[in-house]
């Protein structure tokens, strides 16, 4: 019998697992293929935590996974001498979150680790900020992001408030992996980790002090007063976290008209207004937009699930077009906003830092460089960039300005320490009243923006493949690009190719090779001539290889030429390797 096959039956027949999940499994039990899917592996925990489709099965989300899964961080945690300091957990609005959330819990309870568990559904930023607001040695989010509705998952932060990295993430992995199967979680039930004060509810007094740290950030809190009768914003939370704290903080602060889409509005785990609830997608903007043309709206705001990631759409004044900014668009136009206005205000710190991830767009080197301030790179993942805060506060020296990744994310301040897009909602509005004043829509700033710093643009493509066979084919790509990398690419020479797995950058030309600086990753980054680039990387979220890349224009009309021809250069490419 095949491994998968002996995993199933065990599955079946143990009354460990409890009555749905047998019969569960019982309704497969004539389709081989379906059953391999579900046990061929173990849904990995990996540098990301946990990821899946929910039901059944040791490669889905589901109780048993969990409660292994919590296993190893409760020994890690003891290993490091960390458990009377507890561990927080929130969860969004996806299927079974409030049950993974308790039964993450009950497993810490039964290991002697306090929880600190949410009343209900809370942004992600929420839940990196009640970490170190609470003391505790960890965190756990239950969340799928931006996923289809099938898929949940579990995310592990450490005592710093960041997604875990190394070498905790290494750590936490390997002691997950040491614990022997799904039946040997220790777990008590809730009354009586109440009882023995292992568990505990938290909700409003977190709230309040989040919306403060959040309040405290605003810089021209007079040009909010005056423009808040002129401002118009429309927001819709997706279905998710995002609804009751970014309504807040805008109705605190004194904007005056903010129109919430109605059929988004409430928590809702089908997300059955979109196909995935992702403010990437033009389709999360359908009914927003919709909303915005009724009430002429100057911008228009999308928060993913968990509401760390940020999607907008801003009037352009002179067409009454509404325009998309990227994450690249966006993240520039706040980190220009926020840097240009502290330094008006109060001017900037000699050791100030803009940090961005390798696929994020080069016009935020030109801003540091406008500003004057440092600039970071670090590896794809806002964890990196919540590494880069701690070790400024470790060593006393450097100052968080700002940071951003493309992928719609980015921190104004150090209360959070990964994506908060509910600071971020706060921010824009903010800007749109700062320019507003000014006569200005926030397209007419990026406008500005591009004629200041150059016409960048950046893009990407990516490509699906499911299953045990599209894994195999994710890893053939990247050994194939690896072991030859393209001397050119469309229009542009290669002038240097970095491989961040090999830590190796290697110029073309000279043949020169020097290290990356930056930790191991399975990423293949392209130097072209002209300014342009290609990075190429698995998601690590995803079953996924996605391809990013960017290229400098001359204007706006010439960007949008030059990188329409690298993406179909880039399709092309991707296209012979399947």
């Amino acid at each position: 019998m095949e491994d998968y096959r002996k995993a199933y039956e065990e599955w079946l027949n143990d009354p460990y697992f409890d009555e749905g999940t047998r019969a569960e499994l019982k309704a497969i039990e004539n389709d081989d293929k379906e059953i391999r899917e579900r046990f061929y592996t173990a849904l990995e925990f990996g540098t990301a935590g946990l990821r899946g489709i929910i039901g059944a099965g040791t490669n889905r989300m589901n109780q048993y996974v969990v409660q292994r899964a919590t296993q190893g961080l409760a020994n890690y945690i003891v290993r490091a001498g960390g458990q009377k300091k507890g561990v927080a957990i929130a969860y969004d609005s996806r299927h079974m979150s409030p049950e993974f959330a308790d039964f993450a819990a009950l497993t810490l309870a039964g290991n002697g680790i306090k929880a600190y568990v949410f009343e209900s559904l809370r942004p992600t930023p929420e839940l990196s900020f009640a970490v170190r607001h609470l003391g505790c040695i960890a965190g756990i989010n239950i969340t799928a992001s931006h996923n289809p509705p099938e898929y949940n998952g579990y995310k592990v932060y450490w005592e710093d408030g960041a997604q875990i990295t190394p070498p905790h993430d290494t750590g936490i992995m390997d002691e997950v992996k040491k614990v022997p199967g799904y039946t040997c979680a220790k777990t008590m039930s809730k009354e009586e980790a109440v009882a023995a004060g292992l568990y505990e509810v938290i909700g409003e007094k977190l709230d309040d002090a989040f919306i403060a740290c959040l309040k405290s950030r605003v810089l021209h809190p007079e040009t909010i007063k005056q423009e808040s009768a002129n401002l118009k914003i429309v927001y819709t939370p997706l279905h998710g976290t995002g609804n009751i704290p970014v309504r807040r903080v805008l109705k605190e602060l004194g904007f005056e008209h903010v129109y919430v889409v109605p059929e988004q509005e409430l928590p809702d785990g089908d997300f059955p207004t979109v196909s995935y609830p992702n403010p990437e997608a033009d389709e999360a903007f359908t009914l927003g937009l919709k909303l915005a043309k009724q009430v002429d709206a100057d911008l228009v705001l999308a928060t993913d699930p968990d509401a760390d990631r940020l999607g907008v759409r801003v009037k352009d004044a002179k067409t009454g077009e509404y325009h998309t900014l990227t994450g690249n668009m966006s993240g520039c136009l706040l980190a220009d906003y926020e840097i240009g206005q502290t330094k008006a205000l109060k001017g900037l710190p000699d050791d100030g830092y803009l940090i961005k991830t390798i696929v994020t767009t080069n016009m935020a080197d030109a801003i540091a460089k406008y500003y004057g301030t440092g600039l970071i790179e670090v590896l794809t993942g806002f964890k990196y960039i919540g590494q880069q805060i701690l070790g400024f506060e470790q060593s006393g020296k450097g100052e968080y300005l700002f940071g951003f990744e493309e992928s719609y994310g980015c921190l104004i301040g150090t209360h959070a320490r990964d994506k908060d897009a509910i600071v971020a909602s706060m921010a824009l509005a903010e800007a749109a009243a700062f320019y507003k004043a000014q006569g200005k829509t926030l397209w007419d700033a990026m406008v500005e923006m591009y004629e200041r710093y150059g016409y960048y643009k950046d893009d990407i493509k990516s490509v699906s493949l499911k299953g045990i066979e599209g894994l195999q084919k994710i890893q053939e790509i990247m050994d194939t690009l690896r072991k030859n990398p393209p001397a050119q690419i469309g229009d542009y020479k290669v002038t240097s190719f970095r491989d961040y797995k090999t830590d190796t950058i290697r110029d073309l030309e000279t043949g020169e090779v020097k290290p990356t600086g930056l930790p191991t990753s399975n990423v293949l980054y392209f130097d072209l001539t002209d300014a342009a680039w290609l990075c190429v990387r698995p998601s690590g979220t995803e079953p996924k290889v996605k391809f990013y890349y960017g290229i400098k224009g001359t204007s706006l009309e010439d960007a949008d030429a030059k990188s329409a021809a690298l993406g179909e250069k880039v399709l092309a490419m991707i296209n012979e390797m399947l």
